[in-house]
């Protein structure tokens, strides 16, 4: 059980990199956007425009925060 927890640990923590490092990398915020929406929609999800504006909003504010 321990091991579990272990690496529940560890995909949150690169999640949370890769997360970090999409939204610091030097990029226009509407490219970054585009790159957000378009790999949402590859794993089946579809976010409308304002829907991503929010979610990066959101997670940023957690970094920062």
């Amino acid at each position: 059980m321990k091991s579990l927890s272990i690496l529940y640990a560890f995909l949150g923590g690169a999640l949370v990199g890769c997360t970090a490092a999409i939204l610091f990398a030097p990029e226009k915020g509407t490219d970054l956007r585009e790159r957000i929406k378009n790999m949402l929609k590859s794993k089946g999800i579809d976010f409308s425009d304002d829907e991503v504006e929010q979610l990066v909003r959101q997670i940023s504010a957690q970094i920062e925060g």
